[in-house]
């Protein structure tokens, strides 16, 4: 039998813990059930809600409401997933491990194998049909095919399996509950994505998760060194009574079958809480009480049997928490990472009843409600960074330095003035001081012949200027080139030709010629 054997003292033991008003219990069952790993604050409380289980309903129609609550964990590497899921395996009544990448759709439902001596087809249990009434952990989830992971779909929600192969028709009980470790689809986690992106799974399948939690490894140097303390200690730490050179046990996980005085010793000394150790615990003032593997096990093992019922206060928090989810697409700069359907509002009432069987209490109290609530509100909502604003803001700060160092250096001129001058139009004092001083240096001398002007371009008429132009044409067709023409040989050609009355003057030849070139 997968349960543990309890004793009256166990019993008494448990409605101790329980009833005690010092601390909260369901925090201290969080923080007892993985004190090897560091944070995970909102992961550890959902474990115990995954441990309970919330109260399972068949209608009187046949309908079955599900109790069992399925988390799923995904993010980066090296964020202590499998690790979770082996303080489940070690804290479960019943519970079997397997890892996407060994498993198959068959593999964790049923299979239809061939008998080799009398070749009769016979109906072989999976993983979560021998599961039933427990967990399943399966790691490297997203290492599944999209094939594989649609045959569990009828297992999470109806608790069954229905097998129709080679003549055999059969359906399997499999009520258990679900907890899967995933990596992102690009290896870790791109913040800059959308969760749906990052996640990379069917909508079908994620809705039938109660919770998703996204772990990142953020690089923080105060926590990082809370870590490598947390780890150094851990490192440091030796069991009491081990002496040097001692060799190390490798049946820890072995099933000893001629125990069983020693087991009738365990439960006979079975203690609340784990004594204190500097080096496994961390100085004593900054730590809380942690409580004994094999309590926690005996103390799941009463509490699931609960069955709380809900309150008023209770159904009204839940019921105005499910609409503010179903209208409220975005919170923020936060995108979801669930979509959100009529199964949130189960989840909410599973993890209700989850926490309310924590406190070994008979009834779902609206304090229940809100620890379900926040835990909701944390694994459904993923903030999202934005690439656009951040290159935007980066921009702003380089224009604002340049600005600075332009104020340094007033006769810098480069490449990144050329384009604030082609945003900007408008010229500068300087430019307009350097186009007058350019006018004053244009001005005619006087001994340079005068410009034409509006006032003198009014002097020469269009006949006088089509004369002119047919006089140097002349001069062209004669095989003249015009820069070897002296001015003044032009000027006196132009006043003998006796072909007009009014002769040009200086001023007209200077015109003629500027108004032609």
């Amino acid at each position: 039998d997968d349960n543990p054997t309890l004793s009256a003292l166990d019993i008494s033991k448990i409605k101790k813990f329980s009833q005690q008003k010092r601390g909260n219990v369901f925090e201290m069952l969080a923080r007892s059930l993985a004190p090897s790993i560091h944070g995970h604050e909102y992961i550890k409380k959902a474990v115990p809600c995954l441990l309970l289980g919330g109260v399972e309903k068949i209608l009187e129609n046949g309908t079955r409401l599900r109790g069992d609550i399925n988390i799923m964990l995904i993010g980066d590497p090296s964020t202590a997933k499998s690790q979770v899921l082996r303080y489940v395996l070690h804290s479960a009544p019943r519970a079997i491990a397997t890892t996407g990448r060994g498993t198959s759709g068959v593999g964790l439902t049923a299979a239809i194998t061939t008998d080799k001596d009398s070749g009769e087809r016979r109906l072989e249990a999976g993983a979560m049909v021998l599961a039933d009434r427990g967990i399943v952990c399966i790691d490297e989830f997203d290492k599944m095919s999209d094939i594989d992971r649609t045959a569990i779909h009828e297992v999470m929600e109806q608790g069954r399996v229905t097998i129709s192969k080679a003549g055999i028709h059969a359906k399997l009980n499999a009520r258990c509950s679900v907890l899967a470790a995933a990596n992102p689809v690009y290896g870790r986690y791109d913040e800059y994505k959308n969760p749906m992106d990052n996640i990379g799974m069917q909508d079908s399948l994620l809705s039938r998760f109660d919770l998703l939690f996204i772990v990142l490894d953020v690089m923080d140097p105060e926590n990082d060194a809370r870590i490598a303390e947390f780890v150094l200690r851990m490192h440091r730490y030796r069991n009491p009574g081990e002496q040097d050179g001692d060799p190390l046990r490798t049946d820890g996980d072995v099933d000893n079958l001629a125990t069983y005085e020693d087991k009738k010793a365990d439960e006979e000394d079975m203690e609340i809480y784990v004594k204190h150790d500097n080096l496994l615990h961390g100085k004593k003032k900054n730590t809380h009480k942690l409580c004994s593997l094999q309590f926690l096990r005996k103390y799941i093992h009463v509490a699931k049997n609960l069955t709380p019922v809900l309150t008023r206060e209770a159904s009204e928090t839940i019921s105005n928490e499910y609409a503010k989810l179903r209208t409220t697409d975005n919170m923020g700069n936060k995108s979801k990472t669930l979509p959100i359907t009529a199964r949130a509002l189960e989840t909410l009432i599973r993890l209700s009843t989850a926490h309310a069987k924590a406190r070994m209490s008979k009834v779902v109290e609206k304090k229940d409600a809100e620890a379900a609530v926040e835990l909701v509100n944390f694994a459904y909502f993923k903030e999202t960074l934005k690439k656009s604003k951040k290159r935007k803001d980066n921009e702003d700060d380089d224009e604002t330095d340049e600005e600075e160092e332009d104020e340094d250096d007033p006769f810098r001129f480069d490449e990144k003035d050329r384009k604030r001058a082609r945003k900007d139009p408008k010229p500068s004092q300087d430019s307009t001081q350097q186009n007058e001083e350019n006018m004053d240096t244009d001005q005619p001398s006087a001994a340079e012949p005068p410009s034409v002007t509006d006032g003198v371009r009014e002097k020469v008429s269009e006949e006088k200027l089509n004369a002119f132009r047919a006089f140097i044409h002349e001069i062209f067709s004669d095989g003249h080139n015009i820069d070897q023409v002296p001015l003044d040989r032009i000027f006196e050609e132009v006043n003998q030709s006796g072909s007009r009355p009014d002769p040009f003057d200086e001023e007209e030849v200077h015109e003629c010629i500027d108004r032609m070139m």
